[in-house]
This record gives structure tokens, C-alpha cells and sequence, in this order.
């Protein structure tokens, strides 16, 4: 019998490097992905309906919020997102460990809908380190980067409601313990119990 999948939430400030360590740690893996988002706002160009996006009209979207079939949902520059309850629940179902990669108030949604989801955070070593990753990037101007700052230091105090902790200070050390963490909660009794029928 397959094991069903673990949820695994994603959280990090801008510049954190969360993408980078996420995909170097699942490279090759067969028992993982991202979870697809439900927008409101049109495709972009080469963008893949039901793959970047399940691209929805604000109605439909309301009737999800209002039928509970998003797991979290929040508004960005006048477009709704959300994370499809039944997507989700479908490849966990298939065996596949989902990640979900959103922000603090997202992934407290999640807690509460989803209470055995594995909250990751991610981080940098520290805010001079973020703020010179946040230069070297070159992609925004600076009083964006002293927002992303500030934003940072309000979402570390939100740590306490994540299960791990990732100090991206190397690379290859990240992805490991991205690794180990997913092998660990596999492991937990909760996950295994039902594997014990035949004994």
C-alpha cells in the first residue's frame, strides 16, 4: 500500500533563497511537486492553464472561498490566489509529497485547515546577508529592498508557528536538511501506524 503524501508548507522572506533550496533538494525525486494556484488574473504569455495556474473568473473564485475548496487564498495587486483544496488532496492521495510555497498568513490557513501540514521557514543568516543577496539580485530599487527588509523582520516573528527551521547559509546544508525533514515526518508513527495491519 503506498503511503499517502505530506503536505509541506514553504515560508521565507524575499531573497531567502526557499526556491533555490526546495529544488535542489527534490531534483530527481519522483515523489514530489508544487501545488497548482487558482487566479484571478489572466495568463501570461506561455503560460499553462491548469499548469503555471488554474486561471478562474472572480465569481467562480468566490464560490470557492465560500464552499471552503482553498486551503488558503489572499489578494495581490487586485488578483485573488488560492491553493485548491481537491488538487491537493488528490496528489497527496497518489503518494505524492505536495509542497505549497506561500507566506506567513497563507500558511497559518493551512494550520488550521490541514493540522498534520509540515510548515517549513526558511532563511537567510541574517538581514545584512538578505539585504546583500537583495542588491546583488539587481531587480528592485532600493526603497523596495528596505520594504522587503522590513517585511522580513515582521515574518520572523511569525516563526513560532512553523515545525522547522532552515538556515540558508549554505546551499548543499539546506537542501539536506529540507531532505532529512521530509524523511522524518515520513517516518512518524501517525504516517506508519497502518502499515502494521499484518503484523
Amino acid at each position: 500500500m503506498n503511503e499517502k503524501g505530506k503536505l509541506i508548507v514553504i515560508s521565507g522572506p524575499s531573497g531567502s533563497g526557499k526556491s533555490t533550496v526546495v529544488n535542489k533538494a527534490i531534483q530527481g525525486r519522483e515523489d514530489m511537486c508544487f501545488s497548482t494556484s487558482v487566479t484571478t488574473r489572466s495568463p501570461r504569455p506561455g503560460e499553462v492553464d491548469g499548469k503555471d495556474y488554474f486561471f478562474i473568473d472572480p465569481q467562480r473564485f468566490q464560490e470557492m472561498v465560500e464552499r471552503d475548496e482553498l486551503l488558503e487564498h489572499a489578494q495581490y495587486v487586485a488578483h485573488s490566489y488560492g491553493t485548491p483544496r481537491a488538487f491537493v488532496e488528490q496528489k497527496l492521495n497518489e503518494g505524492l509529497n505536495v509542497i505549497l510555497d506561500i507566506e506567513v498568513q497563507g500558511a497559518r490557513q493551512v494550520r488550521e485547515k490541514k493540522k498534520d501540514a509540515v510548515l517549513v521557514f526558511i532563511v537567510p543568516p541574517s538581514l545584512d546577508e538578505l539585504r546583500r543577496r537583495l542588491v546583488n539580485r539587481g531587480t528592485d530599487a532600493p526603497d523596495v529592498i528596505e520594504a522587503r527588509l522590513q517585511r522580513a523582520s515582521e515574518e520572523l516573528k511569525e516563526t513560532e508557528l512553523y515545525d522547522y527551521l532552515i538556515i540558508n547559509d549554505d546551499l548543499e546544508t539546506a537542501a539536506r536538511e529540507f531532505t532529512s525533514i521530509l524523511t522524518a515526518e515520513h517516518c512518524k508513527v501517525p504516517h506508519r501506524i497502518h502499515l502494521l495491519k499484518d503484523f
